[in-house]
């Protein structure tokens, strides 16, 4: 009867480390920042190119803010490569910056990757850096973008 007794404070004890231990990365926001790369791109001509012209047609581009996004896109291209994406893309569909997300039709489905693409173009646009965007949308500042008004 001893010998369990050191036993079940021994699970007891590695039950608790264990619990703590996967509880850690919920202690750190800034530990679960989607993928994106750290500087632009040597080389855009490189990439794969986002879509455009009479790629942005079809049963994807049924309002014109879905075209509109992929256009602005399209200027802000390598800043949009060292932004991550909150919509998890980099999980389910390995996309490696938001800029993945405006290579195929993923960028017209999903309202997080056009919101954040909306909202790179514009504080572009007004001077801010890839750096100074990118702590603005792990703020979720992108939420703010309405869509319709693309």
């Amino acid at each position: 009867m001893k010998r369990i007794f050191p036993v079940r404070w021994a699970m007891a004890i590695l039950l608790a480390v264990g619990t703590i231990a996967s509880y850690a990365q919920w202690m750190n926001p800034s530990y679960d920042v989607p993928a994106y790369h750290p500087s632009a791109p040597l080389k855009v001509s490189s990439l794969p190119p986002i879509l455009s012209g009479k790629q942005l047609t079809g049963p994807n581009f049924r309002y014109p803010w879905q075209v509109h996004v992929y256009q602005k896109a399209a200027q802000v291209s390598s800043v949009l490569y060292q932004l991550p994406c909150y919509c998890r893309c980099d999980r389910e569909l390995g996309h490696t910056s938001l800029r993945s997300c405006f290579e195929g039709l993923h960028g017209s489905e999903c309202s997080t990757c056009a919101k954040e693409g909306a909202f790179a173009y514009e504080q572009t646009k007004q001077g801010k850096t890839p750096a100074q965007i990118r702590a603005a949308i792990e703020r979720g500042e992108y939420q703010s973008v309405n869509l319709e008004n693309e």
